[in-house]
């Protein structure tokens, strides 16, 4: 077991992680966001959103680890691991289901977005630093035996997936003309936000 001072230290790593993170996703929703509505991309709305709900989840992580880092007591620390998996959770459920709906729409209308240079921009700096901070937040989830830092990982590798298909998406158009490529391939991650959601959830009320 980690001594008390390597557990603040663990912590604290944890806390600039979520900042940084947490910084770095709110730029992203400016941006994101920003670059969807003036290219009339639902795909690069949905990319902004999600930044902007994984702005929740960190925001809730650094809640939990400021808990801990206070010197609270182990049921403390638990109740807000809990509550910390049952937000992640919730927010991956969430995101699910706004993918189905806005690829839903996507097909059913025909929609082809515009290009955008600060869209693909930005969703190529995702594809690179998301998989780092999942990593990064596995590892000190693990070491923290936190489920939730580990989650909100997955949360940025679901951010990286997106990142990935919004990049696809704009060349399979640029190049063929397959306007219908970025709808079907956001809708094949719905299964893995889902079923992570789901077992967050679940791991959250078998600890309760």
């Amino acid at each position: 077991m980690a001594s008390n001072s390597q557990s603040q230290s663990l912590v604290g790593r944890g806390l600039r992680t979520e900042y940084f993170s947490t910084g770095w996703m709110a730029f992203e929703f400016m941006i994101g966001l920003y670059s969807g509505l003036k290219a009339g991309s639902i795909l690069l709305i949905a990319f902004g959103l999600d930044s902007f709900l994984e702005i929740i989840s960190g925001s809730t992580l650094i809640w939990r680890l400021k808990k801990e880092g206070r010197g609270a007591s182990q049921s403390v620390i638990n109740r807000a691991e809990r509550r910390s998996s049952l937000i992640v959770g919730s927010i991956l459920l969430l995101l699910a289901m706004y993918v189905i709906a806005v690829s839903l729409y996507n097909l059913l209308t025909h929609q082809a977005a515009e290009p955008s240079l600060s869209g693909m921009a930005i969703a190529m700096a995702s594809v690179i630093l998301m998989p780092i901070l999942t990593l990064k937040k596995r590892s000190l989830g693990n070491a923290l035996h936190s489920n939730a830092l580990v989650e909100d990982g997955m949360c940025n590798i679901t951010c990286a997936y997106m990142a990935a298909t919004v990049l696809a998406g704009a060349v399979l158009v640029a190049l063929f003309n397959w306007w219908w490529a970025d709808s079907l391939a956001a809708l094949v991650l719905v299964y893995f936000i889902g079923s992570e959601g789901w077992e967050s959830i679940q791991a959250a009320k078998k600890n309760d």
